[in-house]
């Protein structure tokens, strides 16, 4: 078989040439187009469900949330293990699929089966799916330089609109915020108070909940006008909660305020994020999506940030505090300058000891080839240029030129055998 298509070969020079041509144009498309990391993508296919149900024990969330939906998740295809963490007020799935499973079909079989399981779980808890991201999508972390803001002022710019603008960016699966205060505001109650006017506190809630909404009425049309009546009941600043009717003393109308105060305050924080020392900051991380190109994503993340930057309040800034990119460039650059030198070896030293040159390019121009199209393969099987590829291409080199090698010094040692047979 080999002899045959060695022969085949021989007869069919143009052939051969032209199709591996073909397969170094290929290769070289492929090379352009295949995903650059600097680190393998070596974490499991896992979808995450995250519960949250606030003031809950962990055993109330063990056994109300996080046990209904582990066991109704068992029986969805190609799942390999479920696991699951509770504590307090939050429960967390892990549930890991199959290594060759479509990452948005697991997704979607796990929010089927969340569907169905949404019946065993308590009044008002919803799950909701992680972001599309894996265990090494954390590519980009920045920051704001905003001395003359408040934490919770650059809190409220960080949600409503960086993370807004930079969740568009393609390739982009998440942009979680982290530092400063979530702004809310804060109802203090007396319980004297409650007790005087005989209020219960699901009464202050309730009314609270109820004024803070628009009310649409119906059209009405007078001298060939038409209007719309509307209720307009948006809460705008806490003066608004603290007029809030929660119940009725004697034709006399007690208010919040009545019953306690309100005020603008921070939510719980379970930690900070300080800036080398230097104080508290409020940033965010850009967490990449399934399968795309990092150094891509990142460039396209620096850019989306100058135009946002264009937008933000005077004196207010961007800081990078983590770019994958750098490590990304140093690592591919090395790996290819090693590929260059291991070649110029490989090629010099193939060029010395054959001592013929039409037999060291016939051997040399193998390398090339060889590495395009093996970014072939690397597209095909999902594998990205990362340290790991790129050094077992460059340690596959002398493995490439190997066969060549024996090759040629086997055909000249039956060529002098047959030229001597000859002349004797």
């Amino acid at each position: 078989m080999i002899s045959k298509a060695i022969s085949w070969s021989i007869r069919n020079r143009f052939i051969v040439v032209v199709f591996a041509l073909g397969l170094f144009v290929w290769g070289i498309f492929n090379m352009l187009d295949n995903p650059v990391d600097a680190i393998p993508d070596l974490s499991e296919n896992q979808i995450i469900v995250f519960t949250e149900w606030p003031g809950r024990s962990p055993q109330i969330i063990e056994d109300q949330v996080t046990y209904p939906l582990v066991s109704n998740l068992q029986g969805v295809a190609r799942v390999k293990d479920i696991r699951a963490s509770s504590m307090f007020g939050m429960s967390f799935l892990y549930i890991i699929f199959d290594d060759n499973t479509d990452v948005y079909w697991a997704r979607t079989r796990v929010l089927e089966r969340l569907n169905y399981a949404q019946r065993l779980l308590p009044e008002g808890v919803v799950p909701s799916l992680g972001p599309d991201g894996t265990g090494v999508g954390h590519i980009f972390w920045y920051s704001l330089k905003a001395n003359n803001m408040d934490l919770g002022e650059q809190r409220a710019l960080q949600d409503w609109y960086v993370k807004l603008a930079l969740q568009t960016v393609p390739g982009v699966a998440e942009v979680a915020s982290f530092g400063g205060f979530e702004k809310q505001y804060q109802l203090v109650l007396d319980p004297v108070k409650l007790q005087y006017y005989n209020v219960s506190l699901t009464d202050v809630v309730d009314k609270v909940k109820a004024n803070n909404n628009d009310v649409g009425g119906r059209k009405f049309e007078m001298s060939d006008m038409a209007y719309i009546v509307r209720g307009l009941g948006y809460i705008k600043n806490k003066e608004d909660i603290e007029n809030v009717a929660v119940a009725n003393r004697e034709g006399v109308p007690v208010k919040v305020r009545d019953i306690g105060t309100v005020q603008l305050g921070g939510d719980i924080r379970t930690g900070i994020f300080d800036d080398n020392g230097n104080g508290e900051v409020v940033g965010g991380i850009v967490v990449m999506r399934y399968g795309e190109n990092a150094d891509k994503v990142i460039a396209a993340v620096k850019e989306k940030l100058v135009s946002v930057e264009k937008g933000l309040p005077p004196g207010v800034s961007f800081k990078v505090d983590y770019d994958r990119s750098d490590l990304i460039d140093a690592a591919v650059s090395n790996i290819k300058w090693k590929l260059v030198e291991e070649m110029s070896i490989v090629a010099l030293i193939v060029i010395l000891f054959l001592f013929h040159w039409r037999s060291a390019i016939s051997i040399i121009i193998q390398i090339p080839i060889t590495i395009a199209i093996s970014f072939i393969l690397l597209n095909l099987f999902g594998v990205s240029s990362n340290i790991m590829s790129l050094t077992g291409i460059a340690l596959a080199i002398s493995v490439i030129v190997d066969n060549g090698i024996i090759m040629s010094e086997n055909s000249y040692r039956y060529l002098s055998e047959y030229q001597n047979q000859s002349k004797s």
